[in-house]
């Protein structure tokens, strides 16, 4: 019988930028999620629930390679589950909204709130609703430049829709590609 490998991929950002619809899309079993009724203002003007623990789904890649992926809850007063479920992660996926009114802002925000992580582990940046219209005209080469100035200048940057299975593929398995000594530590 074949080991299999597990692999933690955890999806980050602020409320509203597509955690729960990009662990929704490519699990293969029903998922898990916390949502309840949003209550801060500046949540509810985005959307009625929010996530407050964490999403949780699966998806087995072969008869070796399961990847277990968790979405965080968006806001900073949960900021301790970022922690609790970032630790061990091999992968975190920084989503970013593109509409939102300061996308560069959040993206800079994220890179200090978990900047230990990001030391220790593959990341990738996914600007998500870029079909959108936006009211400040960023192009992916901003977002681009705004990682290029942070400590996190090797960190890809790509445009995806949480709503498209192939796009939350392709950010994990650029993930789990990334870094091979990630790989072998799952297998020690």
């Amino acid at each position: 019988m074949t080991e299999m490998f597990h692999h933690k991929i955890v999806f980050l950002g602020p409320p509203g930028c597509g955690k729960t619809t990009a662990v929704q899309t490519y699990s293969e079993i029903e998922t898990v999620n916390t949502d309840v009724k949003a209550t801060e203002a500046s949540v509810t003007m985005i959307k009625e629930t929010t996530t407050v623990a964490l999403d949780y789904g699966a998806v087995v890649l072969d008869k070796e390679t399961k990847i277990h992926l968790y979405g965080t809850p968006g806001q900073e007063r949960f900021d301790f589950m970022w922690e609790i479920l970032g630790g061990d992660s091999n992968g975190i996926v920084i989503l970013v909204d593109h509409t939102s009114e300061d996308p560069i802002g959040t993206l800079n925000f994220y890179f200090e709130k978990v900047h230990d992580f990001l030391e220790k582990v593959p990341s990738v940046v996914g600007i998500n609703k870029f079909d959108s219209p936006s009211s400040h005209g960023l192009t992916l080469d901003d977002y681009k430049a705004a990682v290029a100035k942070s400590d996190f200048k090797n960190i890809p940057v790509y445009e995806v829709d949480m709503r498209k299975e192939d796009d939350v593929r392709f950010l994990v398995m650029t993930l789990l590609f990334s870094n091979p000594l990630s790989l072998q530590k799952e297998a020690e």
